[in-house]
């Protein structure tokens, strides 16, 4: 069967919508993706999706972002202004490591670095197995390593949570608790609904890494790009950079700049269940591979003028969100878009800005005064067809 590749705007949007198109970029990354929400089709998704959609709510994040989150930036960041020098990816992966252990339902103690090293690596690893399909290493070795980690994880983080929310589960039963004293995550959630959901132990195990990874690899990707646009904005505008670093709604136009050109995923997948036409004359035939390319279709010049330019003030028309599909959209929209991406104050009811993870990292590195290390330049990841760094040095002023 054949493979169409849609790169104008309007064709991801409509392909997104499209209920007949079934997610299919994952199937080489199956060890730690097999039967998890992002690769869940029709009633066993939107099933999945309405239990832990219930702790995916913008009050929520709100709260999150005022008492939890911004203590957990400057925290993470605190050692690294000390030593004078950091590495994003690493600086990145740790300051979201808490927040995403929290959702996911990992206990862990915040303040032990042992513990959170051990989360940075399974997660860099089950990131790792999951983007399978870009790896320029021997995919087999990559998913043994996938599979030893899974199972440490478990052992060392997994079965003690599991322990622990069920034996509160049990006390629930017993009226010795009562529901404000369960753990507000997605691994509570699933073993309240197990039945329900249809889940084993291996399906659960897969859930929760899937939860690990995603939040901590794609905000701390999204995070290391949106510092390096920066830099290189303000070599160019440093009168528009200055403006930026005293308004909020302006620095996180800076982060939504970045997740436009630098898509966490480059491309979506999708397998054809039937026969579609979509409504700019594309016909795709049942059983054919369609290829969404986000990183085109958020260069798309029918939508976004000097598409390839990054400028923080760019308008866009009012029903394209400022960073193009890089959350993906329709069924498999990204779970967490405004927990990582923030809300404008003018698109939220109560007109309250919620920055997002990603402008809050943002906004504090700059206030420690960091600048690119001198004499240790960025590097890009040489295993992997994505645009990810390998690494990204940076000192901070005294």
């Amino acid at each position: 069967m054949p493979t169409i590749t849609l790169d104008r705007y309007a064709d991801v949007r409509e392909a997104y919508r499209q209920h007949d198109l079934e997610q299919a970029l994952y199937d080489a990354g199956g060890v730690v993706m097999a039967d998890c929400l992002l690769v869940l089709h029709g009633a066993a998704h939107r099933t999945r999706r309405r239990v832990e959609n219930r702790l995916f709510r913008r009050g929520t994040f709100r709260h999150w972002e005022h008492t939890f989150l911004r203590d957990v930036v400057t925290d993470t960041l605190a050692p690294f202004v000390a030593a004078g020098r950091a590495d994003l990816l690493e600086l990145g992966y740790r300051t979201v490591m808490n927040l995403t252990a929290m959702v996911a339902g990992v206990d862990h103690s915040t303040t032990d670095v042992a513990e959170t090293d051990a989360l940075y690596r399974f997660a860099k690893k089950f990131s790792e197995g999951a983007t399978l399909v870009h790896t320029t290493r021997d995919p087999d070795e990559v998913r043994a390593e996938v599979a030893e980690a899974l199972e440490e994880f478990d052992r060392i983080f997994l079965t003690p949570s599991i322990a622990r929310r069920e034996e509160l589960l049990a006390r629930l039963a017993a009226g010795e608790v009562t529901e404000d004293d369960l753990p507000r995550d997605v691994l509570t959630a699933l073993l309240r609904n197990t039945e329900e959901l249809g889940l084993d132990r291996d399906m659960l195990r897969r859930e929760i890494a899937f939860y690990l990874q995603a939040g901590s690899h794609s905000t701390a990707d999204a995070f290391s790009h949106a510092v390096d646009d920066w830099f290189a904005w303000s070599a160019r505008d440093p009168e528009g950079a200055e403006k930026a670093r005293h308004d909020p709604a302006l620095l996180q136009a800076c982060v939504y700049e970045t997740l436009r050109l630098h898509p966490a995923s480059p491309v979506a997948r999708r397998r054809a269940l039937a026969p579609i036409a979509l409504r700019g004359g594309t016909e795709i035939p049942e059983g054919s591979e369609v290829v969404l390319d986000i990183a085109a279709a958020n260069r798309d010049p029918a939508i976004f003028d000097r598409p390839t330019e990054y400028d923080p003030a760019r308008e866009v028309p009012a029903d394209v969100p400022r960073w193009g599909h890089a959350f993906g959209g329709g069924m498999h929209a990204c779970i967490g878009t405004e927990l990582a991406g923030g809300v404008p104050a003018a698109t939220d009811r109560e007109g309250a800005q919620v920055l997002g993870t990603v402008t809050l990292m943002l906004d504090a590195l700059l206030a420690a005064g960091a600048r690119p290390d001198p004499a240790a330049p960025p590097q890009r990841d040489p295993h992997s067809a994505r645009d990810h760094f390998a690494s990204y040095p940076v000192v901070f002023a005294p």
